[in-house]
């Protein structure tokens, strides 16, 4: 048995799939592409080690910060991971927001139109010149699907979507949709959580501040103090990112918390817009007051119904 368990940043899937696993003989998968990195503990909200003690854990710090990770590679580790798991006569318990990861793992890997070496040339120039911001409204412009998916600071993203429009004059959008299926492999029990957008923001501010007094900026610090430089993937994370400008001296640590609330909000806009164009998901709408016992109890009648 394979189940997914997806939702936007902060709505209970660690949780869920911890609880879970303990009752079906599962082990969990992450799907997130943060928390494959070693040392990058505290922002990517992984879990405690003593989860990790109770339940097993996997894609969770496989690579270093300073190298690269990619979705292809994301994908042939987590379809071994699930085989294994299988093989081993247990359940698949994977969790995570990495829309694009899931949907892969789901569909299979979106390649979408080759590229063009002097196009992109231009692009990535044009992003170091006058910023992924401006970039970013300029496909946003063409392709508003992407605009609400892709953060302003993902150049990589930005620069393959205008690179895309200017070899087809289409969006990118249009070809991921061709690519997405109209049902999911019959294989998987998919469950989805939701909550109130406002109860979802309250969720995404105490966890941020969580991190903070964890020790978000300590654990920045000591990542900045490698040897080997952050790839920029990792530097670009939420969390990550803005600390690094408080640290340079950009702006001050208030600031770069409240920057920090305010795109993993945005964020979860783009996840909430990903996730509508998945099928077959069974959805748990949260009330603020519902307990994690509660919720397993829905998601464990989920499974006994399929």
């Amino acid at each position: 048995m394979k189940i997914l368990i997806l939702g936007v940043t902060a709505s209970g899937k660690g949780r869920l799939s911890f609880d879970l696993a303990s009752q079906i003989n599962g082990e969990i998968v992450s799907i997130d592409s943060m928390k494959v990195y070693r040392r990058m503990d505290i922002g990517t909200a992984k879990p405690s080690p003593q989860q990790r003690k109770l339940a097993k854990y996997h894609l969770i710090d496989i690579v270093e910060p300073s190298d690269p990770f990619t979705v292809s590679i994301f994908l042939e580790k987590a379809r071994e991971t699930i085989e294994a798991i299988e093989d081993s006569g247990k359940n698949a318990v994977v969790s995570g927001g990495t829309a694009m990861y899931i949907k892969t793992l789901l569909y299979g890997l979106f390649e979408g139109p080759g590229s063009d070496e002097v196009i992109r040339g231009k692009l990535k120039k044009r992003i170091e010149d006058q910023g992924s911001q401006k970039l970013h409204e300029e496909m946003t412009r063409v392709d508003p699907e992407a605009g609400e998916r892709i953060h302003p600071n993902d150049a990589r993203r930005i620069v393959r979507a205008l690179e895309v429009y200017e070899i087809t004059g289409k969006p990118i959008s249009s070809f991921q949709q061709q690519f997405s299926a109209d049902d999911t492999k019959d294989d998987w029990i998919i469950i989805g959580l939701r909550r109130e957008k406002e109860h979802a923001s309250s969720r995404i501010n105490m966890r941020v501040k969580k991190m903070v007094d964890d020790g978000l900026v300590e654990e920045v610090k000591n990542l900045l103090a490698e040897e080997k430089p952050l790839t920029k993937q990792a530097a670009a994370a939420i969390g990550y990112a803005e600390i690094i400008d408080h640290l340079n001296g950009d702006i001050s640590l208030e600031e770069a918390i409240e920057r920090i609330k305010i795109n993993t909000r945005r964020f979860a806009k783009s996840q909430r817009t990903w996730f509508k164009t998945f099928k077959n998901v069974n959805w748990i709408d949260i009330a603020e007051d519902e307990s994690p016992e509660q919720i397993l109890e829905k998601a464990l009648a989920i499974i006994q119904s399929q």
